[in-house]
């Protein structure tokens, strides 16, 4: 990253009108990082606030936009987990002595981070000085070796969370969550997470609407359905080994609405229903009644998002049969049924021209 490339956000888009009036001085933000960070966990955070300011610049509106620094231990160039360089504002100790937010990155350097005295030391008082905390990923082991998690509900990324329960007992960690906000001190799960956590940042800071636009220009919901468990289906799957299962596979996915019972699935991969099911959890990792499942939310997620066809239309093209079949999938899914996961993610009608 080049030295103050990321300083640019309040005064971006000015147009002449606006020359003559002074802009409200805009929010300091703080982010923390250190060698061995993830960078995605700086950049991410960054991007999303850099967008909301310039959003207020270019639309004119009232509310302060987002100067954002990095400042890192001793101020000096460092090498992100992925080897990238980046160049900090300043040191530690040239933070400003009033911040509205601060956020701790995580990454692969977050234990000798969270070991550092002096580091720990300097987030707990800067905390005291800011609104609200936030980490991104593992950064919340540098909150809580602060004490600024203990006796709140937070979460980090999923491989993290029960080390962070058992370093942290006095910290409620829960491994499900995009991010958990309590209070003023705001975690969340892991890398692209950060950049969830920074709209609902923006969200509480402006409104929705301005959530709603930088997520679009930077291809993001809004907000992520579910919980850190939710990848996509054909990632999380492994790869069978057997012709036969990785057919079924294809199978499934080209003709989600199709007969996909396991009877039908093992006849056509000619095993025996208990073969079958046996032989396909143990090379997918999961059964094939639960893969067909979440083949199959996701074929209905995209309709919703993209169309605007009736539930029980999107239900029987999707292969659950039903309205009230598809709803309890959803639920046990995502914690949030066809109808409200269409109002969260689907564009506005606003958005589209209207008919004359």
């Amino acid at each position: 990253m080049a030295p103050n490339s990321h300083r640019t956000t309040a005064d971006a888009g000015r147009t002449t009108a606006d020359a003559g009036r002074t802009p409200p001085a805009p929010r300091q933000v703080a982010i923390l990082a250190y060698p061995g960070v993830q960078s995605l966990d700086v950049t991410g955070p960054l991007e999303v606030l850099d967008g909301a300011s310039r959003l207020i610049a270019a639309s004119g509106r009232p509310e302060r936009a987002y100067e954002v620094r990095l400042y890192a231990p001793g101020g000096e160039p460092f090498a992100t987990s992925s080897g990238l360089t980046l160049v900090p504002d300043a040191s530690l100790e040239g933070s400003p002595p009033k911040l509205d937010t601060l956020i701790v990155a995580g990454g692969a350097g977050h234990r000798q981070a969270a070991a550092d005295a002096a580091l720990v030391r300097w987030v707990t008082r800067a905390a005291a000085r800011a609104r609200r905390t936030a980490s991104v990923c593992t950064g919340a082991f540098v909150l809580a070796e602060a004490g600024l998690l203990d006796g709140r509900c937070a979460t980090t990324h999923w491989s993290a969370a029960a080390e962070l329960a058992r370093r942290h007992p006095d910290v409620a960690v829960d491994p499900e969550p995009i991010f958990v906000r309590d209070g003023d001190v705001w975690t969340s799960a892991g890398v692209t997470a950060g950049m969830d956590l920074a709209l609902a940042l923006v969200e509480e800071d402006l409104d929705r609407g301005a959530a709603l636009t930088i997520a679009r220009h930077l291809v993001l919901f809004l907000r992520r359905p579910g919980s850190q468990s939710q990848f996509s289906v054909t990632l999380a799957a492994q790869q069978p080994e057997r012709e036969p299962l990785r057919e079924i596979q294809r199978q499934v996915v080209e003709t989600v609405a199709g007969e996909h019972s396991v009877d039908a699935m093992a006849t056509r991969a000619h095993m025996s229903p208990r073969h079958f099911a046996r032989a396909f959890r143990a090379e997918t990792g999961m059964t094939p009644a639960r893969y067909v499942e979440r083949v199959r939310l996701e074929a209905a997620r995209r309709r919703l998002e993209e169309t605007g066809e009736p539930i029980g239309v999107v239900a029987e093209a999707c292969g659950f049969g039903t309205a009230e079949t598809m709803r309890r999938a959803f639920l046990r899914a995502l914690a949030v049924g066809p109808a409200e996961y269409r109002r969260r993610f689907q564009a506005p009608p606003t958005d589209h021209p209207r008919a004359a």
